[in-house]
């Protein structure tokens, strides 16, 4: 059994600027965000950059601070199937199907939070997906960095805990796709990394190792 491991920001989707970042666009139109949340996104910074370093505005999800779960939810869902859909990468998707035919499991597996991910995975036909999960409680977002975030040297652990639960799969028989330096450490220790529209770092280390790289159409 093999895993197809799939990015979501520059792999599955088109363009540079990341789902997340749209979708705070998106909130920021219709008025969603307020001044609660421009103040504790302000504040995470000197909170936490001393844990984070450079990293600490991936980890920022103020934004979300004290808004309601299930209304952030349905405007992701909505907010997928406008917008985010005519972004999907056409060669991405032909790559998603041929697993699928192949009997892989396809998973998304993305910094982008869990509430774009969702939607996304159901709309291409993941089997699984793991993404980032911000703190919460009562029914609302917290002010504090996320719970579960596929980034970096966790994507890599979280793609192994993925592996053991579905069915012990090997890593080194699974394939991930995926766009960006950060993500080197997962792309050394499956078996077939594929390099989508990589960054130039991520693109001369793939084209030294003799991984293949998608780089033709959108």
């Amino acid at each position: 059994m093999a895993i197809a491991l799939v990015d979501v920001d520059g792999t599955l989707l088109c363009g540079r600027t990341s789902s997340e970042r749209l979708f705070i666009g998106h909130l920021i139109a219709s008025r969603t965000l307020g001044l609660r949340q421009s103040i504790d996104g302000l504040r995470f910074f000197p909170r936490w950059v001393w844990s984070f370093g450079l990293d600490t505005s991936k980890k920022n999800k103020a934004y979300l601070s004290g808004l309601d779960i299930g209304a952030v939810k349905r405007a992701a869902e909505t907010f997928v199937e406008t917008t985010l859909v005519h972004r999907l990468r056409p060669l991405m998707l032909e790559r998603i199907e041929r697993h699928r035919q192949r009997g892989d499991i396809v998973a998304l597996l993305s910094g982008t939070p869990d509430f774009l991910a969702e939607p996304l995975a159901r709309r291409v036909g993941a089997d699984i997906w793991c993404a980032t999960r911000c703190a919460r409680e009562d029914g609302v977002f917290l002010p504090e960095p996320p719970v579960v975030h596929p980034y970096g040297d966790e994507k890599l652990e979280l793609a192994q805990a993925m592996c053991r639960e579905n069915g012990g799969a090997d890593l080194g028989a699974c394939t991930a796709y995926a766009d960006t330096i950060q993500d080197l450490l997962l792309l050394r220790h499956v078996g077939h990394p594929v390099a989508v529209f990589p960054d130039p770092p991520l693109k001369r280390i793939a084209l030294r190792q003799g991984w293949e790289v998608l780089s033709d159409g959108c």
